[in-house]
């Protein structure tokens, strides 16, 4: 499945792929030139024939309580930016808030706290 066109290069496609990391499926929004290798199933890094290095994993803001799905992931493709719910667990209550999420090149996406 194709969600877009890849932001970082000419000829790209953002692919969805299916990895298991520590044991659970999660998926992969990255770059058709994108090549990634591992050799523990934690750890990956791009192979040498890879012309892109675009990626953004469905679960890089679960420390927000919140995983990307198809949808969100085509917005981000298409404005380069996404208005987002997170969840905080602070003092043991949970408390939703919004904020601007955007395309980020060594880590797929980040929050923009400012």
């Amino acid at each position: 499945m194709t969600l877009g066109k890849c932001p970082y290069c000419e000829d790209g496609a953002i692919e969805v792929r299916d990895k298991e990391v520590r044991g659970k499926k999660v998926k992969l929004y990255a770059c058709s030139n994108a090549h990634w290798k591992t050799e523990d199933g934690e750890f990956f890094e791009l192979h040498q024939d890879a012309t892109c290095s675009f990626r953004i994993w469905q679960n890089a803001l679960g420390r927000y309580g919140k995983w990307l799905s198809y949808k969100e992931v085509r917005e981000l493709l298409e404005n380069g930016e996404l208005e987002a719910e997170l969840v905080s667990k602070k003092y043991g209550k949970k408390i939703a808030y919004t904020k601007w999420v955007v395309l980020d090149a060594e880590y797929g996406v980040r929050v923009v706290w400012e």
